[in-house]
């Protein structure tokens, strides 16, 4: 019989804790390969996430991994992150949380994981052309 990692359950109780407590839940994930995070906010191969209600849209923290909307420098970004890459889970307040053993990037994603080949957003000003 194979364990079920207790890793994503103490995830979502911390998030919760936090969030009952009006405290700011913020995760610190390793970056590794070509994960779906805003690489320009990777520092030391690891970022650190603003995952509260009031910074992230359809926010789902499941058994393999998180997955949210947010933005960033003003841009909307899908972010998924796999649970084996997460290092920590805390509150910015008090810094209280938990911290947890890298264990990798997996391999195989969710089917119902949000699309990895989304395009960027284009930046500038639009433009409008009258066609004939």
């Amino acid at each position: 019989m194979q364990t079920v990692s207790t890793k994503p359950y103490l995830i979502r109780a911390l998030h919760e804790w936090c969030s009952d407590h009006a405290y700011t839940p913020y995760l610190v994930v390793r970056v590794m390969g070509k994960m779906q995070v805003p690489m320009e906010h990777v520092k030391n191969n690891e970022i650190v996430l603003d995952i509260s209600y009031n910074a992230t849209h359809n926010l789902s923290i499941g058994n393999d991994y998180i997955s949210f909307s947010a933005r960033f420098s003003g841009v909307s970004r899908e972010i998924l992150v796999p649970i084996g890459c997460v290092v920590s889970i805390f509150s910015r307040e008090n810094g209280e949380g938990m911290g947890f053993e890298y264990e990798g990037a997996q391999e195989i994603e969710p089917e119902d994981a949000p699309p990895t080949d989304t395009p960027p957003r284009p930046t500038g000003k639009p433009q409008l052309r009258v066609v004939k």
